[in-house]
């Protein structure tokens, strides 16, 4: 997920351990398994995620974290399938779309309710729009919405205007169960965006009532998803339970689920090891013991990790040939290696190699390879130049940070490793806990800075727009380029779909060549799953895991 999305998309880059010893020989009753031949087995799960997730709010959610839990407990129209298409959800069927592909008529099913047995209507899908936008909000993905006819004026009103743009927003209810929705301009892929959880409906009068506190807590979380929250022990541990007031409960089949928030790979390890997991992330050499065994799996993702260097807090990284002397002293191959076990694929560029190009094509394949190769004496020189018309004989010491995973320090060990060895530059590491490392990756408190992000949908865009100079909620290094923004802007306005891809191939080499941001890695992550949990998904964008279609064998 920006399914970061911030991923983002915020970035959880630390991988959870198991052992392929924990998937056989224990007898003993389990929630993951039957006890014996004639019991059937409780249908519930337990499974770890290594990041705290923020509030639950829709409105506020960048984490995948976050999205993971809201698309859990709350639901849009639509809901994403294994093959990542879009089925409804609380619509009734897919949207009718005029000839123009501008206006969406969407008809919600029969007697959908909240999780508190209120009827959920055509209105709180308004009601939502309408907050997310609200400059007051001050929500990240606002940006998203601005699809809609008026997003833009709405989410950039004056206080005394906004009640006004919110009547004119292209997102009308016509009854209880019919929504109207007029975008500024054709979005091919918009009914899959209705699956995100920024486009969730929200419960007016509940969401009032909590104030800033919504999504904080079990009891200030309200959904109308599969599950419901009914415990949160925060930086510990979460538990949700069946909604029996889903429109489809008859097909859930999970009682419970158990989410442990665990960081360290060790205890991971012990977890699923012991039978206290059923599903976990592997890392480092990990996979290897799994190797023909069927508790092996792989989450193939739209995700890239990069560096971020922030030029504002940093003056020397507003120099084009310091960001590109520290971008190419890093050896992509030996990091995916050493840090992550060869699991994911070093960087070309920043759109991953699965993403397509708008125009029915891998866009990697049509770019090429645009991210400057590693060639340390070529890095040694560009720092030399840079040093030079900075007038400065050697780069002030700084900081990088990331996560306080265990993968995330070894990332941030690894860089610093390469670049006192290859420059002679000295950093200081900043391992940080995920809320507070993204907390300062958001208000731009960082030297630089090890993320994520991840697609919201099958599309460049989701990894370009992000460093227009005007993206006030993800440019977190403040890029400024005007012949960026030049290409970005026309390719979303470009309909001519050849026209477009080579507008967007030619943004992403020139972002390559400034290099504002060092891409690392197009992650894949493998995970131990026991072969008695039948349907659990693990979707390319946006979310660690679907549930909805999870049981236990």
């Amino acid at each position: 997920m920006k399914i970061q999305k911030l991923l983002v998309f915020a970035t959880v880059t630390a991988m959870l351990s198991a052992l392929a010893a924990g998937c056989g020989g224990n007898n003993a009753a389990q929630p993951g398994g039957a006890a014996n031949n004639t019991k059937a087995p409780a249908q519930e799960l337990r499974i770890n995620l290594n990041a705290e997730p923020p509030a639950i709010d829709s409105s506020l959610a960048t984490t995948n974290p976050t999205f993971t839990v809201l698309n859990a407990v709350n639901e849009g129209l639509y809901r994403l399938d294994a093959d990542g298409k879009a089925q409804p959800g609380l619509a009734k069927e897919l949207p009718k779309i005029s000839p123009d592909g501008l206006t969406y008529t969407i008809t919600l099913r029969d007697g959908l309710k909240w999780a508190d047995g209120t009827p959920l209507k055509a209105s709180d899908f308004v009601w939502s729009y309408q907050r997310t936008l609200d400059p007051a909000t001050k929500a990240k993905y606002a940006t998203m919405l601005s699809w809609i006819k008026g997003g833009a004026a709405l989410n950039k009103a004056k206080p005394e205007e906004v009640e006004a743009k919110k009547a004119e927003l292209g997102i009308k209810a016509k009854d209880d169960k019919t929504l109207e929705i007029t975008l500024e301009r054709p979005v091919a892929f918009f009914t899959d965006q209705l699956a995100m959880p920024t486009f969730f409906p929200q419960q007016p009068d509940f969401v009032k009532k909590q104030g800033d506190k919504n999504g904080a807590d079990a009891d200030k979380i309200m959904g109308a998803g599969p599950f419901k929250m009914e415990k949160w022990d925060h930086e510990q541990s979460f538990v949700m339970v069946k909604n029996d007031n889903y429109w489809d409960a008859a097909n859930v089949k999970l009682t419970k689920v158990t989410v442990n928030i665990v960081k360290d790979p060790n205890t991971s390890l012990n977890m699923y090891d012991t039978n206290q997991v059923d599903v976990t992330q592997l890392t480092g050499e990990q996979p290897k013991a799994f190797q023909g065994k069927p508790d092996l799996v792989f989450k193939k993702e739209f995700v890239t990790a990069y560096v971020m260097f922030q030029n504002k807090k940093v003056p020397a990284f507003a120099n084009a040939k310091i960001r590109q002397a520290l971008s190419m002293a890093i050896d992509r191959k030996t990091f995916n290696d050493v840090v992550l076990g060869g699991t994911s694929v070093p960087s070309t560029g920043l759109v991953p190699g699965v993403v397509l190009d708008g125009n029915k094509q891998e866009f990697r394949k049509v770019a090429g390879d645009t991210e400057p190769a590693f060639d340390a004496t070529k890095a040694k020189q560009l720092l030399a130049e840079g040093l030079k018309e900075l007038n400065m004989t050697s780069l002030p010491k700084f900081k990088l940070t990331s996560d306080d995973t265990d993968t995330s320090k070894k990332s941030i060990e690894f860089i610093q490793a390469q670049w006192k060895q290859n420059l002679g530059v000295d950093v200081d590491g900043e391992p940080l806990p995920f809320a507070l490392r993204v907390k300062n990756m958001e208000s731009n408190n960082f030297d630089a800075l090890i993320a994520l992000w991840g697609a919201d949908y099958n599309d460049p865009m989701t990894f370009l727009d992000m460093w227009l100079s005007d993206n006030k909620s993800f440019n977190y290094v403040e890029y400024n380029s005007k012949a960026y923004d030049d290409l970005v802007k026309a390719a979303d306005k470009e309909v001519d779909l050849a026209k477009r891809s080579k507008m967007l191939v030619d943004a992403e080499k020139l972002l390559m060549t400034d290099l504002p941001i060092s891409p690392l890695y197009f992650r894949m992550r493998p995970y131990a799953k026991r072969p008695n949990v039948d349907g659990l998904i693990l979707p390319s964008m946006s979310k660690e895991w679907e549930l909805k279609w999870v049981s236990i064998k």
